[in-house]
């Protein structure tokens, strides 16, 4: 192997390592890396073709370049950079497998070369760094709403679960509503402000009742009443939200296609003319010699014409209309971006909604703590938890005692 390390300060440290693709024999000769193998019919028998040839074909002479060691190799790299992390403290570790293998639900993100990672720090925008941050942004509004409607969806489960006793707690035998429910938390809000300024009482019941209001707004025009139509309405966002994902993922798979094949374009157009060259000499010595000579640009020539033949479903290819399609799914990955930033609205919205409920259903250990075979009243619940404020309350503007005071109590 030949090997090279690169590190110039800029971010970008990495190496370039060389295998040879010929074997060597006892005595430090090269050997063919490929071989001709003649094509054989059902009777295997050799077949010849018009030009009076023998049918064949190449064979490489050993596996090294199959594409079946990348994954060994690769494997091989982050057991060995995972081994150093760890001796050396470090909490960061290599998994090389994609994210669907991982089982992550999360949209990869697009490799950037040398020279976009350069343009990028110059604070140039790229079309690969563009698709970057749309992804970015993407993930991250998704894991937001994973997170917080798992843990409505938690609570809600709570909810139904302990649906008998809450009732009895509060004394109903009918389940109540979610404005109703918020009604008594805006009474709640209102005692805890008893001790207030008159100012500071008219600003928070402001304050609250227009939050509140816009809460229930939201609620009538969702159709949530109730526990189990707001369960129902979380099933919808998540829904909905899945689907704008499946939206993004299918739009920037087929960007990265446009991408590579617009790459093997430009190989192809660059190189064409070299490879015109190389096919109009009719030498096979002089031939042989401009190959070795022109060997990286008729290699690059040849894989966009393999690439081709691959994923083109005819023979030719519109730069204009693969740039126009690019245009018009990038462009789109922003309004997909603003639909997912309305449904992490609504699921904000909803989680403010339980923070209220919370304060007023009645607490697990208040329901332990009631007297035996005696109903605890919403009523006693709001009253204990008003008792509570206005003691923290009445704490904090107490002046501190004095070093004589202390000692009396002592």
């Amino acid at each position: 192997a030949d090997f090279a390390i690169h590190d110039k300060g800029d971010g970008n440290p990495h190496a370039h390592i060389l295998l040879t693709m010929r074997a060597m024999d006892e005595k430090g000769k090269w050997l063919p890396k490929s071989r001709k193998v003649y094509d054989l019919d059902g009777n295997g028998e050799r077949i010849r073709l018009p030009s009076g040839r023998w049918k064949s074909h190449k064979e490489n002479t050993v596996d090294w370049n199959d594409r079946k060691y990348a994954e060994i190799w690769r494997q091989g790299w982050a057991d060995t950079a995972n081994r150093y992390l760890e001796a050396n403290h470090r909490p960061e570790r290599l998994d090389l497998r994609s994210y669907a293998r991982q089982g992550i639900d999360k949209i990869p993100t697009v490799h950037m070369g040398a020279a976009v990672c350069q343009m990028e720090k110059k604070g140039i925008q790229t079309n690969v760094g563009n698709l970057n941050r749309d992804i970015k942004a993407a993930n991250s509004l998704m894991q937001s709403i994973r997170q917080m409607v798992r843990h409505l969806k938690g609570w809600i489960a709570d909810l139904k679960e302990k649906k008998a006793a809450l009732m009895e707690a509060l004394e109903q035998t009918k389940e109540p509503t979610i404005p109703e429910l918020l009604s008594q938390y805006l009474e709640l809000r209102s005692g805890q402000r008893a001790d207030w300024t008159s100012r500071g009482k008219l600003k928070g019941t402001v304050a609250d009742f227009n939050r509140v209001q816009a809460a229930m707004e939201f609620l009538r025009e969702k159709g949530i009443s109730t526990i189990e139509s707001l369960d129902t309405r979380l099933d919808e966002i998540s829904q909905t939200a899945v689907s704008v994902m499946e939206s993004v993922k299918k739009s920037e798979k087929r960007i990265k296609a446009i991408d590579t094949m617009l790459s093997y374009i430009d190989k192809y157009e660059a190189n064409k003319p070299v490879h015109k060259e190389y096919a109009a000499i009719g030498w096979k010595k002089k031939k042989e010699q401009f190959a070795e000579s022109h060997r990286e640009e008729l290699d690059a020539y040849h894989a966009a014409i393999r690439y081709f033949k691959a994923n083109l479903k005819g023979n030719s290819y519109s730069r204009k209309d693969l740039e126009a399609e690019r245009e018009q799914l990038a462009s789109a990955l922003p309004e997909q971006g603003e639909e997912l930033e309305a449904v992490q609205a609504d699921v904000k919205v909803l989680r403010d909604v339980r923070r209220w409920l919370n304060q007023v259903l009645p607490s697990e250990q208040y329901r332990q703590t009631a007297e035996p075979g005696k109903k605890p009243s919403v009523q006693g619940n709001l009253k204990g938890r008003q008792e509570r404020i206005r003691q923290e309350q009445a704490e904090k503007r107490q002046p501190p005692r004095t070093q004589k005071q202390q000692n009396m109590e002592l």
